[in-house]
């Protein structure tokens, strides 16, 4: 379905937000529901358990399927249990389910990866951490980190690791790991970014899609709800990750694959996103190394910039799309298989 560029109105006043019941979904659906109070808008918040909260020990990956965190809340949402979604937009899948919509997307946080480590000062950004422990184990469940960091960061041994933040910190504190690679945002939201060692610029592990933003979602007939939830709506921010989520569209990549999109802010001459110039960073990890791709643009047509790099990767992989997999090596899948 589509991604509403918003509406006004100031006419409902109690909304249901669902979300994860993760800490850092909880503080998230917090943030949604202190800003609509500031509109004079009653809220309860619903937490929800989904797939990706129930199966802990299983690594992520695309054989788990596009909607790992958001099945059961998209559900709610359309069975009119809640009014909002609050979701991590980077979990949600490129296709959205029929009848619902992206209404918002709030000024987004710090798009970067970080790593957590033993220390407690945070380095300068771009700091040299060649004087970290060899071999460095590094925890991350993400394809995408995996796929970047084995370029990036060959002296690096990269392990699986699942979890909230405060548990995969927590790891880091007990000698599990030495570290544990994780979004600055969740880190900010939680009140722990001084755990950040390691700051990673966005142009060398690019982070996924959506990365530091959250996605308000609304049944898109629910007028009264879309047009209240549409006031949080930054546009800049909502044009941006239109952008990248579009290279994920055309692609037919999920939020499982190896793959890293970001729309970079280049040039900001007003607050209007066709006035915003940016620099679309992507890289898809593949068994003979990183493809990489940068293209500049603005945001006046997010969806036909995004396209165009997507269709620039899918050349140079020499494949239509991402679901043809000879570009990573694997054989197609049988028929009935």
């Amino acid at each position: 379905m589509s991604e509403s560029k918003g509406l006004t109105n100031t006419r409902v006043s109690s909304i249901r937000i669902g979300t994860r019941n993760s800490r850092l979904a909880l503080a998230q659906a917090d943030w949604v529901s202190s800003a609509l109070a500031s509109l004079d808008v009653e809220t309860t918040i619903v937490e929800i358990t989904t797939l990706g909260d129930r199966v802990r020990d299983a690594p992520l990956g695309p054989h788990l399927g596009s909607s790992f965190f958001t099945k059961e809340i998209e559900s709610a949402l359309l069975n009119n249990n809640i009014d909002v979604a609050v979701h991590s937009c980077k979990d949600l899948a490129t296709r959205l389910p029929d009848g619902l919509s992206i209404v918002a997307v709030p000024e987004r946080e710090d798009p970067r990866d970080v790593v957590v480590t033993g220390g407690n000062a945070p380095k300068a950004f771009g700091e040299d951490s060649s004087g970290l422990n060899s071999p460095f184990r590094v925890g991350t469940s993400s394809p995408r980190r995996k796929g970047i960091l084995a370029v990036l960061r060959p002296d690096w041994t990269v392990v699986d690791q699942r979890g909230n933040v405060p548990t995969r910190v927590a790891a880091v504190d007990d000698g599990l790991l030495d570290g544990a690679v994780l979004a600055a945002a969740g880190l900010s939201r939680l009140g722990m970014l001084n755990r950040a060692d390691i700051i990673f610029d966005p142009a060398d592990l690019v982070p996924a899609a959506g990365q530091g933003a959250l996605a308000l979602q609304c049944r898109t007939g629910d007028t009264l709800v879309c047009e209240k939830i549409a006031l949080l709506n930054h546009p800049i921010s909502h044009a941006a990750v239109r952008a990248e989520r579009a290279v994920l569209r055309k692609l037919q990549a999920g939020c499982q694959a190896p793959l890293g999109v970001h729309a970079a802010l280049h040039q900001l001459r007003t607050e209007a996103p066709e006035d915003v110039s940016v620099i679309l960073h992507s890289a898809v990890a593949t068994p003979q190394g990183l493809i990489r791709n940068e293209l500049e643009g603005n945001l006046a047509d997010p969806e036909g910039l995004g396209s165009v790099v997507a269709e620039e990767i899918a050349s140079i992989l020499g494949v239509s799309t991402l679901a043809d997999t000879s570009w990573a090596g694997i054989p197609p899948r049988e028929e009935g298989r």
